[in-house]
């Protein structure tokens, strides 16, 4: 099979199509024909940061989709032909290539509604989206949430998910483009915080303060939209790891007194999948794709997502 691999710690030009064999089944595990793989910014954490422990060619790929090919005899969930997507809790699942060995636990059949191309790039996004608001946030219809980082992959499912729970958003954007497809999206009201005053659009937003922040980019930008939350110790913030600026704990946000603040990660699993395809299927989810290519351009890939400004997520097509 053909495999888009690290080959050595380093930028985008270290990445290589390699022909490696095709992973052999373990219990419990599917092997699945892959359709298209998410490139995101974790994987070219993961690619920059290879140790002596790093076991080269390295195939990245934290989440994708595909049709099942094999199944393992322990394996009930599933049958050859499914269409299925997934993900699961380490970097370098590897997706990024023609097959993948997957534990059957990681990944669930595509929900209705969504494409096989779309279901590439929805399991990290989705789940890191779902769980930040329901688990994290722990939002409620009528409150008032700030996504930060609305219009790229995590951000752009964020707003929707919100939404059909009955939430208020404001989008931080950072760009016209970004800022069209957040409001067609639904956000109720958007601010590009490379030439708005984010803490004027909040308190315009929300005079007593927002409820909850969602942090999906990090930096000094973060800190402002912190500072908009409500004073009375009720406000909370989530922001995720593997996001820019807030990768490995490069970032942390200052702690404020009497606010909530949780860095987590996304949790894959049957059951966090069954909440996310019901919430996908729900909320009638648009997957925005930000950039297409084959596997054999994986380095025109990297550039890309290297230089940042993403509406959606880059879909890299293993078949193609």
């Amino acid at each position: 099979m053909l495999v888009a691999a690290v080959t050595r710690g380093g930028g985008p030009e270290v990445m290589a199509v390699q022909h490696l064999p095709v992973p052999a089944l373990r219990p419990g595990e599917v092997l699945v024909r892959v359709h298209a793989a998410g490139v995101a910014v974790w994987d070219a954490w993961e690619r920059d940061h290879t140790t002596a422990a790093t076991h080269l060619p390295e195939i990245l790929g934290s989440d994708g989709s595909g049709v099942v090919a094999a199944v393992a005899k322990d394996v009930h969930d599933f049958k050859v032909g499914d269409s299925v997507y997934g993900a699961s809790d380490g970097l370098a699942t590897g997706f990024y290539a023609q097959y993948v060995a997957i534990p059957a636990a990681d990944i669930a059949h595509i929900p209705q509604g969504v494409s096989l191309d779309e279901a590439g790039v929805l399991a990290v996004s989705g789940l890191s989206a779902l769980q930040g608001i329901d688990d994290v946030l722990q939002l409620k219809a009528g409150d008032t949430l700030l996504i930060h980082g609305a219009s790229g992959a995590v951000g752009t499912i964020a707003v929707q998910l919100a939404k059909a729970r009955g939430i208020r958003v404001l989008a931080t954007v950072r760009n016209a483009a970004g800022a069209a497809l957040v409001r067609r999206l639904g956000a109720d009201a958007v601010v590009n915080d490379q030439n708005e005053d984010i803490i004027a659009a909040a308190k315009r937003f929300a005079p007593h303060g927002v409820d909850a922040v969602l942090g999906l980019v990090g930096g000094d930008s973060l800190e402002r939209c912190i500072d908009t939350l409500r004073t009375d110790r009720r406000g909370r913030v989530a922001y995720l790891e593997g996001i820019e600026g807030v990768i490995k704990g490069s970032y942390l946000p200052r702690p404020r007194l009497g606010v909530r603040m949780t860095l987590y990660s996304y949790i894959p699993g049957r059951a966090e999948f069954k909440r996310l395809n019901a919430a996908v299927e729900a909320a009638h989810l648009q997957v925005p794709i930000a950039a297409e290519y084959p596997l054999t351009d994986i380095v025109q890939a990297h550039r890309r997502l290297a230089a940042g400004h993403l509406a959606g997520k880059i879909l890299l097509l293993a078949q193609k």
